[in-house]
Parts: structure tokens; sequence; C-alpha cells
């Protein structure tokens, strides 16, 4: 099993209303229920629902120490090898679990899109996350993801397949736009969102070459800001282009 999948369920207890640990447990085991329905049987939503409470309790991902954090009567060594047995042998459909995520958000249109990438090694292996997530109030609630099976950036069809992902789940008209860091330009991916009429806020670096069509010259992004403050906002009312594309 994805064990990812599972953490990325954890936002659900944010966007409930604040409650003791037993009344939260059977508010998410019904909020699971009704969305799951006959995809998962009671008795994983149940083992899912101490689970997610566990981890946001705790804030650790070791079983042993969640299987005692389970709000149950049962003995913490069985919690324990109910825990391992469903990671080691099920699967969650990633799907399913977005789906669930997108149901619980108070906003589902005019949507901010925020792309996103985190990269780490353990051992001699990359952990390299590349995760799209839905911007509320300040704060990116994840709910796409996939494993770059190397280090560093993603390249633009990844970047392409991880919205398009989105698109089939909910569609395009619900996206107001796409905000992400510089490192996630590319004349490729830039085109892909043109192409589809979604707006994007993506930072350039400072080197980046404009073309400036009413001057037939080009010119590095730092020269068009200079005469600016820092946190000044600028709009640039010209035609340009950059990384291949017309802004």
């Amino acid at each position: 099993m994805d064990f990812h999948n599972i953490r990325r369920i954890t936002p659900i207890i944010f966007l409930m209303k604040k409650t003791n640990a037993s009344t939260k447990s059977s508010e998410l085991n019904t909020v699971l229920s009704s969305h799951f329905q006959s995809k998962i049987n009671l008795a994983r939503i149940k083992l899912i629902s101490h689970f997610i409470i566990a981890l946001c309790k705790l804030q650790t991902v070791t079983f042993e120490k969640l299987a005692n954090a389970f709000e149950t009567s049962v003995d913490h060594k069985s919690s324990l090898r109910r825990l391992q047995r469903f990671i080691a042998h099920y699967t969650v459909d990633s799907d399913l679990i977005t789906r669930l995520i997108f149901s619980l958000l108070p906003k589902q249109e005019g949507l901010i899109l925020s792309i996103d990438r985190t990269n780490w090694k353990f051992g001699q292996t990359n952990i390299n996350i590349f995760m799209l997530g839905i911007v509320y109030k300040g704060v990116a609630f994840p709910v796409l993801f996939t494993m770059l099976d190397k280090r560093g950036n993603s390249s633009s069809q990844e970047r392409i397949d991880l919205v398009n992902r989105f698109i089939r789940l909910f569609g395009k008209d619900v996206i107001k736009s796409v905000v992400a860091d510089r490192e996630l330009a590319g004349d490729r991916w830039l085109d892909f969102l043109n192409r589809n009429g979604i707006k994007y806020y993506i930072r350039i670096r400072n080197n980046f070459k404009v073309e400036l069509l009413h001057k037939n010259k080009t010119i590095k992004a730092r020269r068009l800001f200079y005469a600016y403050k820092i946190n000044e906002f600028v709009y640039y009312p010209k035609i340009v282009r950059v990384n291949g594309q017309l802004f």
C-alpha cells in the first residue's frame, strides 16, 4: 500500500469542528462511511478513522505509538497488528481519497491550485513528491501527488499530467488559477496552460530573458523592475515573450 494515500486524508480533521476525541472519531466514521459507501468495509473505515486521529494527535508515523493512541477498548497489540496488516496488504484508491478531500472543502469552484515539490533522501533512496493542492484561506490542502523517480525538478510533462488528473476528476471550469514557484516554468508547460485558458501566477528568475516585442529587443527580467520597491505591485501593460510564450 502507498502510505502517502492515507496521510493525505489528515486534512479532514482540520475541516471538522473542534470536538473531543470520541466525538471526532464518530463524526469522522460518519463522513468516511457516507463517502466510501460499499467501496471500503466498515471495519476498515473505523481503522482509518482511528489512524487519522492518532496521526493528528501524535504527529508521528511510528505504528506502535499510533496504535497506543487509538481511542478504542481493543488491546493496543491487536490494534498494532491490524494497522500493520492494513498498511502491508490493502490498497487505497487515490482518486477516491482525492474526491473525499474535495467534497469536504468549503469552496468547490473558483479554486486556486498550488503545485510544489519536496525532495529528500532516505539512505540511498530519493524521496521526491510532486504535489497539487487547493488553496483555501492561505492553506494549501494536498489533493493529488505523484512520486518522481529521480532527484530535482519535475518536467513539463509531469506538470501537465498532474493538472490533467485534476481536470479529469473535477473539470477545468472549477480552476481559477494555478500558482507555482520559479522552478516550475517551462515553454511546454506554459503552452499547456495557455491553450487550456488556465490563468497562472508563476515566479520567474531575475535573469530570465524577456522579449519586448514593441521595442524589438530582449532584456533580462530584473531590468523591468529596477525602478520599483520590494513588495510593490506593478502591471506591465505591453505584450512580451518569456520562454517562448506571449504574455
